[in-house]
Parts: C-alpha cells; sequence; structure tokens
C-alpha cells in the first residue's frame, strides 16, 4: 500500500467514524472522574438501551429512502402520548394499557405521518428543516387539543389527570398503574441489574422487521429512490406514494416507541416528554457512526450506549473537573445539538470529497 492510499484510506476512516471515535475518548476521559462503579454504570445504560432503541430504530426508514434525518418523529411521539392519556383517563393498566395505548395512537400517527409525508415530497432536497418546522407546528396543535379540548370536547372523567378548571390536563400524570409493566413483564435481575427482557424482546422483533422490511419489493424500491428519484421514477416506482410510506412507517414506530419510553420513566410530562425526542434519538444515531444518507442497527445501538453513557457520567465528571455539575448538564445539551451539527457539516464535506473525486476520474478518462 502506498503511502497516498494509507493516507486516503485514513481520511474516509476518519469522516466515517470521526464522531464515535470522539466519544470513545470523552467516555473514557469521563467514567474514571465520575467516580462510578461499572455495576452502576452498566445498569443505568442496560435501563436506558431499552428505554430509547425503538425511538432510535424509528429513524431508519426515512434514511433508506433518501429524506434524511426525521425531526418529524416528534409527531408519532405526540400520538403516542395522546393514547397514553385517553388510556389513563379509561383506568386501563399493566401491559395490556400500553397495547390498547399503542392501538389508540397508530390511526393518529398513521394520520399525522400521512400528512408531513406529503409535505415533505413539496420539500425534496430540504426534508430535514421542513420536518423540524413541521414538528413546532403540530406541537402546537398538540398543546391546544390537550390543554383546550380535552376535558371539554373529548371527554375526560378521570380528576387525577385534569386540571382544577374542568378542562384541560395536568402537566404531569403518574403513570405507577404502567410503570415498566412492559420492562417487568419477564422478570431478570443479575448481579443487582434489573433486565428489561420483554423489551428487548420487542426491540430485537423490530430489528428483525426492519432487515426483512430492507428485502420486500418495498423496502429495495425506498433504497432505489433513496439513491436517484429520476432514475426511481423512469424504473416505474411511485417516488412519492413511496416516501409517503415511510415517514408513515417511522411515525407509528415512534409512536410506540414513545410509549415504551413512558413506561419505563414512569412519569408523562404532558406538555414537554416530547420535546427532545427527536433531537436525542438523532443525536444517538449520529454518535453511533450513523449519516444524514446511511444508517444501519449497528449504528442505533453503538449510539444508545456512548451516548448515554456520556450522558450518565458528564454531570459528575463536570463538578469533579470544574467545580460544578451544571457544566455537565450544559455539556449534555451541547453535545446532543453539536453532533447534529457536526454530522451534517461532515456529511456536506464528503459530498464535496466524492464530486471532486468524480471530476478528477472523469478527466482521467479524458485524457486517457
Amino acid at each position: 500500500m502506498t503511502s497516498k492510499t494509507f493516507r486516503q484510506s485514513l481520511s474516509r476512516f476518519w469522516v466515517a467514524n470521526a464522531v464515535p471515535v470522539m466519544f470513545v475518548v470523552l467516555i473514557a476521559f469521563a467514567i474514571p472522574l465520575s467516580g462510578f462503579s461499572a455495576n452502576y454504570l452498566v445498569g443505568e445504560v442496560i435501563t436506558r438501551l431499552g428505554r430509547d432503541s425503538f425511538l432510535v430504530l424509528s429513524l431508519l426508514i426515512p434514511i433508506m429512502a433518501g429524506m434524511g434525518l426525521n425531526f418529524g418523529m416528534v409527531l408519532g411521539a405526540m400520538a403516542g402520548q395522546i393514547g397514553i392519556i385517553l388510556v389513563t383517563n379509561w383506568g386501563m393498566t399493566g401491559v395490556g394499557g400500553l397495547f390498547v395505548a399503542m392501538a389508540v395512537g397508530t390511526p393518529l400517527a398513521i394520520l399525522l405521518g400521512w400528512a408531513a409525508g406529503v409535505v415533505l415530497n413539496h420539500a425534496k432536497g430540504r426534508e430535514m428543516v421542513t420536518s423540524l418546522i413541521l414538528g413546532y407546528f403540530i406541537n402546537g396543535v398538540y398543546q391546544l387539543v390537550v390543554l383546550y379540548i380535552m376535558g371539554k370536547i373529548i371527554p375526560i372523567s378521570n380528576s387525577a389527570i385534569v386540571l382544577s378548571r374542568g378542562y384541560g390536563i395536568r402537566n404531569a400524570i403518574d403513570l405507577k398503574t404502567m410503570r415498566q409493566s412492559l420492562d417487568r413483564l419477564i422478570p431478570l435481575k443479575i448481579d443487582g441489574i434489573q433486565i428489561p427482557v420483554a423489551t428487548f424482546i420487542v426491540i430485537a422483533l423490530l430489528c428483525l422487521f426492519i432487515w426483512w422490511f430492507g428485502k420486500t419489493k418495498l423496502g429495495h424500491d425506498m433504497r432505489a429512490v433513496g439513491q436517484d428519484m429520476k432514475v426511481a421514477e423512469e424504473a416505474g416506482i411511485k417516488v412519492e406514494r413511496t416516501r409517503i410510506i415511510a415517514i408513515i412507517i417511522s411515525t407509528v414506530l415512534a409512536c410506540y416507541g414513545q410509549i415504551i419510553f413512558l413506561q419505563n420513566i414512569g412519569t408523562l410530562n404532558t406538555y414537554n416528554s416530547h420535546d427532545q425526542t427527536a433531537t436525542f434519538a438523532v443525536a444517538a444515531l449520529l454518535i453511533g457512526g450513523a449519516s444524514v444518507a446511511r444508517a444501519s442497527i449497528p449504528n442505533v445501538f453503538i449510539g444508545v450506549i456512548l451516548f448515554h453513557t456520556m450522558f450518565v457520567v458528564s454531570p459528575t465528571a463536570g463538578k469533579q473537573l470544574m467545580g460544578s455539575a451544571m457544566i455537565g448538564e450544559y455539556f449534555r445539551v451541547f453535545v446532543s445539538y453539536g453532533v447534529i451539527a457536526l454530522s451534517i457539516v461532515l456529511y456536506a464535506w464528503k459530498r464535496v470529497k466524492e464530486r471532486e473525486r468524480s471530476r478528477s476520474s472523469l478527466r482521467g478518462d479524458q485524457d486517457q
């Protein structure tokens, strides 16, 4: 291997893995400063793997379809929360309550996903920023529904979740009747660490579904659309319909993922539980080595482990290093947004380099 080839290979490796390598270094530095035991860290990471992996996995199919990072997944999260509110109002409990919440949230998630897909078809090439803005808009509608319509138009009989004025939902809803009902469905403890076996089984089934889906005709169509919409259209693929289906699937999965997330937390912050859902899920995926245009199931789990390990240790490490735990808190927020910006910049730089290589190759062919 020549030195030039080695440099090119090293450059490509760094571009593809800069973010996860950077996080491994930061975590290796932060863990000793935090003072946490290995048992505690492993327990926290296992809990967060069960809590967050489903949400992060919901991002994969739009990337397959060439639509980038679906910040609009928050629409599905809001649909899931409406399902949780209604199920709590009806007094349903346990795993059965979770599945009813999913059933209630599904048609709403399909409707929102369809609407988002239609909007994104009018914003080709600008899907990420459009989905982000769409999330803000639908959040306003969600706030209107839960603050004014629930209790007035949508009957709410459970006084524990209604504001004292008689309509609108309280800021916080205790999900004690559903708390960790899925996580503890199959009880297992190893060295004092609770293993959410049933939740991991559900996540494994979703991984199998995504793997299988990628091998179906629709999955191949999505990849073709993601590579080149014009070529896909000329090949007879219904490009806009395929893109809408990708967003609908992502939104429905985000609905289920938010319900799984909330049953682990055990509390619904009615007006802001969904606020950072997309940001943290996107950040975790990118930290795992994914890009705007390419992501895989391993990227999801690597990202969740790295992101949440940093999330756990950074406040204590910040306190040890700077004398203030708030330094670590600020760092966590900075990381969430910074890694998204860094990944988008790296993706743009990579596209420029690829175009330069293509032009160089074309000039070489012409010279011959």
